[in-house]
């Protein structure tokens, strides 16, 4: 059950209107790593834990939050637009660069499509896509995706602190910053205490026996690159981070196989193949007439 109180997590008002900004603060609400991710991630990974627990209110408590970041974010972008031109006539942009670069860097759908106010989309006018999420069942690989998730937005959020003055944009950046502090800081406490009281390690999934797959190259780091120096690090050498081997270095694969015969495709995907067209197109038509693949 949802409900809906009408009320915001943090007041922020803007001091000025800036249309240009709105498009900017689209990325933080729409984006790949926006607040629509992240809240539609936790709740879609809630919804599919499979235990009862301290992990699924953690995961539903922040989804929720998320949320109101959400509408935080689409109410300050209404509120940058609330104000803005409705339009302008082609030959004021003519007669000022200044308004005409203005005029370039709006999102013109804010204003024709969405009235002015905001819209599911990033800053570039890219709908929002449920492809975005990460929901995988699996928790410490869902938490250490949801860390990364924080740590992308939180960088994004910080770069577009820096490109407004407006006091009032500012406060709700400085309180969004703060909150992706706290959210980085859980999910990855919460992904240490599963390592900690075994209910998942790492490799991830940790209950697939290791010994199903080819531990001979397991730790090894398979340089293909020019690059020389990656030997040099702890990935390189010395005891893995899961506990089960030791990393060592090669210059290149350490395995390699000749290359599968060509394939042959059914005729009648008309792919070309080394036989002859003849041949194909012959057996294609006696297919057609069996009925067989």
């Amino acid at each position: 059950m949802f409900f809906h109180r009408q009320e915001l997590q943090f007041k922020s008002e803007p001091e000025q209107p800036d249309a240009v900004y709105a498009r900017k603060l689209q990325e933080v609400l729409g984006g790949q790593y926006g607040e629509i991710t992240v809240a539609m991630q936790y709740m879609f990974q809630a919804w599919n834990m499979h235990v009862p627990g301290k992990y699924r209110d953690l995961v539903f408590g922040i989804g929720a939050e998320e949320f109101g970041h959400v509408e935080m974010l689409a109410t300050m972008i209404a509120q940058l637009l609330e104000k803005s031109p409705l339009g302008i006539t082609e030959e004021a942009v003519q007669a000022d660069p200044t308004v005409a670069a203005v005029v370039g860097g709006t999102d013109v759908q804010h204003a024709i499509v969405a009235g002015a106010g905001a819209r599911p989309v990033d800053s570039m006018g890219n709908p929002w896509q449920g492809a975005f999420i990460t929901a995988s069942g699996n928790l410490l690989a869902d938490f250490t995706s949801n860390a990364n998730a924080e740590m992308q937005g939180r960088a994004q959020v910080a770069r577009l602190y820096h490109m407004t003055d407006d006091k009032g944009v500012r406060d709700l950046l400085s309180f969004l910053l703060a909150r992706d502090t706290m959210h980085q800081n859980q999910w990855l406490a919460a992904a240490a205490e599963l390592r900690e009281q075994g209910v998942e390690e790492l490799p991830v999934p940790s209950n697939f026996p290791q010994s199903k797959e080819q531990t001979e190259v397991s730790y090894q780091y398979l340089n293909f690159s020019d690059g020389t120096r990656a030997a040099e690090g702890p990935w390189a050498s010395g005891p893995a981070p899961d506990g089960n081997g030791e990393f060592s270095y090669h210059e290149g694969p350490t395995t390699n196989a000749p290359m599968p015969p060509p394939t042959h495709p059914d005729a009648r995907f008309y792919g070309t193949t080394e036989v002859p067209d003849v041949v194909e197109r012959t057996a294609a038509t006696a297919q057609d007439k069996l009925h067989r693949e």
